[in-house]
């Protein structure tokens, strides 16, 4: 079977990565994704390094570059826009108007245009002309001041930015099944605001239900988890981080209890109760104590042996080297061809009959100017060479 999405064409005019990266993801399922590089372009550095951030986020894609300062050029977004399924954008709505890309221009030319944008903070509302900024979107989220040790600064992660990735592309693909069944297209949001909400969902969810408590509004320390098997965290001999998330504490206390030394009918510790209340601080201060005693590698095996639900935190070296992320295709490892062998971060979604596959690397800008502009709007050679000699096309 060929891929998923083989017969839709998506016209990328991105400038974030996140952005760029949903249309990535469509185009590891088979999507024609023509990449929009509008000159005059920024010039390109020349440092002799792999562009490992640009192989991410623009593989399997075309590039076209076009000037849209004048007639011709816009004349031209408009012919691509009409041959496309879906446009994919972050820019802002005056800046796309002012190149005829903006959704209702578009509509003109194709009424069932699959139209999905990047926001800041959504399409309606006080606040949706504010630029798409990551860090801005998740300052308003509500998960920064929580995230760090009490009394540190908040954390900005860029969490938010990733979940807006995947969103995106699944608005896509609803909205393209939808039009497959009705006929019709329609515009897709997803903002920062929103993506970074969902980031903290079980939190902000909480906050929802319960609407106050210091918990949920600001950082705990890890000496106050209410559940000293469930959340936290504990440093073991060689400096690294054991974490456990055995909430039901009475289903996994004997095995644990044996494994960390502690009698399984310790008085202090012998019911839930005892173990996340009464005597919560004592539990943690003997775990911070025995974990202490052993290296990080003897936790894991433990927790292995015993099939406890805890494990080790670790760095990137441990998915960069996992056997099971190269079975599963989550890195990528491919011959490039100017720098030899290299890695890359592969497909975080695995579909069992038509799955992601890596065609192409990321194009130079304009690469594929010449292909396109024949293959999709049926521009002969002479006048696209015409284009090209006006500055129209590079």
């Amino acid at each position: 079977m060929g891929q998923v999405l083989h017969d839709v064409t998506v016209l990328d005019l991105t400038r974030q990565f996140c952005a760029a990266l949903s249309t990535a993801f469509l185009g590891d399922f088979g999507a024609r994704v023509v990449r929009l590089d509008l000159l005059p372009s920024p010039p390109a550095t020349t440092t002799g390094c792999w562009n490992h951030e640009a192989d991410l986020a623009h593989r399997n894609k075309l590039s076209v570059a076009i000037d849209p300062a004048g007639a011709d050029g816009r004349e031209l977004l408009a012919a691509l826009a009409a041959k496309a399924d879906v446009v994919v954008t972050d820019w802002q709505i005056d800046e796309l108007a002012a190149i005829g890309l903006d959704y209702h221009s578009v509509c003109k030319s194709r009424p069932d245009i699959v139209y999905a944008r990047l926001s800041g903070f959504g399409p309606e509302g006080p606040d949706a002309d504010l630029p798409a900024i990551d860090e801005l979107a998740a300052a308003r989220s509500g998960a920064m001041p929580i995230l760090p040790q009490p009394g540190q600064p908040p954390v900005y992660t860029g969490a938010g930015a990733m979940h807006a990735t995947g969103q995106l592309a699944f608005g896509v693909v609803t909205a393209l099944l939808h039009r497959l069944q009705s006929g019709e297209g329609q515009q897709v949001d997803v903002s920062l605001f929103g993506a970074n909400m969902y980031g903290s969902a079980l939190d902000l969810q909480a906050f929802l239900a319960i609407g106050h408590g210091d918990r949920l509004l600001n950082p705990i320390s890890r000496l106050d988890v209410s559940n000293p098997m469930s959340g936290s965290v504990y440093m073991s001999a060689d400096g690294r981080w054991v974490t456990l998330t055995m909430p039901d504490t009475d289903r996994w206390w004997p095995a644990f209890s044996g494994i960390v030394g502690i009698a399984q009918d310790d008085p202090r510790f012998d019911t839930h109760d005892k173990r996340t209340s009464i005597n919560r601080l004592d539990l943690i201060h003997e775990l911070e104590d025995r974990f202490r005693r052993q290296t990080a590698d003897h936790w894991r095996q433990a927790f292995l042996d015993k099939q406890l639900s805890a494990d080790i935190i670790e760095q990137f070296d441990y998915p960069a080297n996992d056997p099971g992320v190269y079975a599963n295709r989550y890195i990528v490892e491919f011959e490039h061809p100017s720098f030899g062998k290299v890695r890359s971060l592969g497909f975080p979604v695995w579909l069992s009959d038509s799955p992601a596959r890596l065609d192409r690397l990321a194009p130079c800008v304009g690469q594929h100017t010449d292909q396109v502009l024949h293959e999709l709007l049926g521009y002969t050679r002479d006048r696209i060479h015409e284009l090209a000699d006006a500055g129209v096309l590079a």
